[in-house]
């Protein structure tokens, strides 16, 4: 018997037992450990990493390959998520560098709405790569451009002090607009907003950003250019100058007054030293009588 459990513990099978215990205790342990590491314990206490894995989830840029000269997209999203699985070490990597796109083909595509696949490149073959969404809808529409007028809008048309705000000119009076043919034709004009500071005491001269706007006032998604536009705002000292005109004026007219008044005191005196000297002449001749 004895000679028999001897025999056994020195059989092939008994140590092959051995082998497929030891496998599976290896592959639990393995899976069991955190992001899939198989660790091995050093002498002084160190922890080294024998082989990895690693999922991460990045928040990447779509972008569109389309004939950008014909035709305006919209309706996508601008960024998507990437769920890449694979060696810790190249995951790292390519979360750092972020070394890949996203994109969607358009090029053979026309005119209308469509649904398209999403896909990747640049990545490595040992990564693996969910996107998410991973189709998205899209608008394709023909590009049109056509010339708009440019209204400059005040923030405020009065000023502290004895200022008066001028009328505000553009560096120009029209720009191009350019979009999808749909937005292009909501456009009404091209607005110019500035903004007046209460205590402006001199010109304005601005750099501001321009805004396509519809009937409702509401901003259109168009390309406006030049996007922004030099605009000056003349400040002058209108107020206190005709205060001082009025001011002139008044005097002007009082001092003619009173001149005419001089002259009527003058002339009535003359007048009544004519009568005196007539009495006087009358009265002279009747005493020589």
């Amino acid at each position: 018997m004895k000679q028999q459990e001897k025999g056994f513990f020195n059989s092939t099978w008994f140590y092959r037992i051995i082998s497929l215990i030891l496998a599976l205790v290896l592959f639990m342990y393995v899976n069991g450990s955190k992001d899939g590491f198989l660790r091995q314990t050093t002498r002084d206490g160190n922890t080294t990493a024998l082989m990895s894995n690693k999922t991460v989830t990045m928040k990447m840029p779509l972008d569109l390959t389309v004939d950008s000269q014909r035709y305006v997209v919209s309706g996508y999203p601008q960024y998507v998520k990437v769920k890449i699985s694979g060696p810790a070490a190249l995951v790292t990597t390519t979360t750092n560098t972020q070394n890949f796109k996203v994109y969607a083909n358009l090029r053979e595509l026309g005119s209308g709405k469509h649904t398209v696949k999403l896909k990747t490149s640049g990545l490595n073959d040992e990564l693996r790569a969910t996107i998410n969404p991973a189709t998205i809808d899209v608008n394709i529409q023909p590009r049109t451009t056509t010339v708009k007028p440019v209204e400059v809008r005040l923030s405020a048309k009065t000023v502290n002090g004895n200022y008066r705000v001028g009328t505000p000119k553009a560096a120009l009076n029209t720009v191009q607009v350019t979009g999808a043919k749909s937005e292009v034709k909501r456009v009404v004009k091209v607005i110019a907003m500035v903004n007046v500071p209460k205590d402006a005491t001199s010109d304005l001269h601005r750099q501001v950003t321009l805004q396509a706007i519809d009937r409702r006032g509401r901003t259109v998604n168009v390309v406006v250019m030049p996007s922004t536009l030099n605009v000056t705002v003349p400040i002058d000292a209108g107020k206190a100058a005709s205060e001082t005109s009025t001011s002139s004026q008044a005097a002007s007219e009082t001092s003619a007054s009173a001149s005419s008044v001089a002259d009527q005191a003058a002339t009535d005196q003359t007048q009544t030293s004519k009568t005196q000297t007539s009495s006087s002449v009358k009265a002279s001749s009747n005493s020589e009588e």
